[in-house]
């Protein structure tokens, strides 16, 4: 017993040798954590920028081309795009509290930024990195557009039969957010550790 014990070790003690050193393979071992997690991080800034610049392409395009003018019939009146401004959240609700949703988006990009030191699954990079750009979509029309700084209405377009007019912005966040629900039903936590209750 003490003859495998000296041949195979134990994790995270030094060697049976008695040398004091922890074992060169348990640090081969942390070594591709730090890569690994970048890695994650890039996937999460990767698909961040997609969607804010989709967004943000989408919207210029819509108020150069389509704002002030007749809505465009994509599926007969089935679906629709249709410029309008909303001053509220996701979907039109809540327009008297624009300042409101300005300083949770702007919170959700802070919480974002600091949980993606511990990312290391790529499935989570990938749904953070939707609520991410989401929400940086909305936040630059709170900050930059009329009326006013904070307040500004979101450009919304697409507008769908018996539904709410929203913009891909908030087909980010919403995506985003189902992924992040089905991946915490599944037991799949940010760090990659999985855990079954």
């Amino acid at each position: 017993m003490a003859e495998a014990e000296r041949i195979i070790g134990t994790p995270d003690t030094p060697d049976a040798a008695g040398d004091g050193r922890e074992r060169p393979d348990a640090d081969q071992e942390r070594a591709p954590e730090r890569p690994r997690s970048r890695r994650r991080i890039a996937v999460l800034f990767a698909v961040a920028a997609f969607a804010y610049l989709l967004d943000l392409v989408s919207k210029m395009i819509v108020v150069a081309k389509l704002e002030h003018n007749e809505p465009i019939e994509i599926i007969g009146d089935w679906l629709r795009f249709a410029a309008i401004r909303n001053a509220g959240a996701a979907f039109g609700f809540g327009e008297a509290f624009t300042v409101i949703f300005t300083v949770i988006a702007a919170a959700v990009i802070v919480v974002i930024a600091r949980l993606a030191r511990k990312l290391y699954s790529l499935p989570w990079a990938i749904a953070l990195g939707l609520l991410l750009g989401g929400a940086l979509g909305n936040l630059t029309d709170r900050i930059f557009r009329s009326p006013g700084v904070f307040k500004g209405a979101v450009v919304d377009f697409i507008a769908p039969k018996h539904f709410a007019v929203f913009n891909l912005a908030d087909s980010a966040i919403v995506c985003g957010g189902i992924l992040i629900v089905i991946l915490s039903f599944r037991g799949l936590d940010p760090d990659g550790t999985v855990h079954k209750d």
